[in-house]
């Protein structure tokens, strides 16, 4: 294969957007925005990529394609195949780039063969010793660094998604200034009491279909400094924890299993399970959905994700009234 076809997946949805913006400063600066396009595999048709792919680079050596979860999409079949044959003839010129969050069917023909002949990048939460590593050298890059014990309790309490770690260590670095350190304390004092305790709020009012409490709390999150992109990350994050809790409660799983099941603080397992209360396993597939199709809306351009989450908001009170 002349051309360079990626495919970027798993369940790191911050590793994903790094490693995506790693792939395309192979671009300057002042002429990628005439050099990419991204398409949304949902709905793609092989002469939309076979057009975007071929299209020659303007005033640079190569072009970039950006493909958002087409192999989950595509139809089993002549569909799979067609894409799959075209990738052999992908132009030289062009760089492919499959992004694919979450999980793949490994059976999928367009994966296989992407195994074979294309740059796989896995993205998967950090455990153990290594994420206890990239927390610490994450701090020395703000320059900052952690007391004893302190890089420990911060994932104790923030979990090992990488984006809430980098928000809460940039947020916390900020706080001690250069060549500070980061003390348990501060820890104790900020990241438990912020934005996590903000969205448990913003979702219990939601579950609850308190139209007005549910956007005061959005607009307490967006004033507190999150950017409303992040605010759509987490909850799509928070939503995802509350089906996969629904789903084991279904199994009468108690709270204590599933979070060593699900690799959770149990306190976000036993808040989650307060939550499923408010929603029925329809409903909840149904908010997962939008929540995607709005990200996917943010990240091309066609919605804002503030203007698009009070819409959410508003349209979610309203089924229960």
């Amino acid at each position: 294969m002349n051309s360079m076809v990626y495919l970027l997946t798993g369940t790191d949805e911050f590793e994903i957007t790094q490693r995506l913006a790693h792939l395309q400063a192979v671009l300057p600066d002042d002429l990628r925005d005439l050099n990419r396009i991204r398409l949304d595999g949902r709905k793609l048709k092989l002469d939309e990529l076979a057009r975007a792919c071929e299209a020659m680079p303007f005033l640079a050596d190569r072009r970039i394609v950006i493909v958002d979860e087409a192999l989950k999409h595509s139809k089993a079949g002549k569909e799979r195949d067609a894409l799959k044959d075209y990738l052999g003839r992908v132009p030289a010129a062009c760089d492919l780039i499959f992004v694919e969050p979450g999980e793949i069917d490994k059976r999928n023909a367009v994966y296989t063969y992407l195994r074979k002949h294309a740059e796989v990048i896995e993205c998967q939460p950090r455990q153990g010793a290594e994420l206890l590593r990239w927390v610490q050298a994450y701090a020395q890059a703000q320059q900052a660094s952690f007391a004893p014990k302190a890089a420990e309790q911060l994932i104790e309490l923030a979990g090992n998604d990488s984006r809430t770690l980098v928000t809460e260590i940039t947020r916390l670095a900020t706080y001690v200034g250069h060549g500070g350190q980061i003390t348990p304390a501060m820890i104790a004092a900020t990241v438990a009491d912020s934005h996590e305790q903000s969205l448990f709020t913003f979702l219990d009012n939601l579950s609850l279909r308190r139209t007005d409490a549910a956007l005061r709390g959005l607009r307490a999150l967006l004033q507190e400094g999150q950017a409303a992109t992040y605010i759509l990350f987490m909850l799509m994050r928070q939503v995802r924890i509350l089906l996969l809790v629904s789903e084991l409660q279904q199994q009468r799983m108690r709270p204590d299993q599933m979070a060593s099941e699900l690799r959770l603080q149990p306190f976000v397992v036993k808040k989650a399970v307060e939550q499923t209360r408010g929603f029925t396993p329809p409903e909840l597939v149904r908010l997962h959905d939008q929540l995607v199709q709005l990200d996917h809306a943010t990240k091309t351009g066609r919605a804002q994700a503030e203007v698009g989450l009070e819409l959410l908001v508003l349209e979610i009170c309203g089924v229960g009234e």
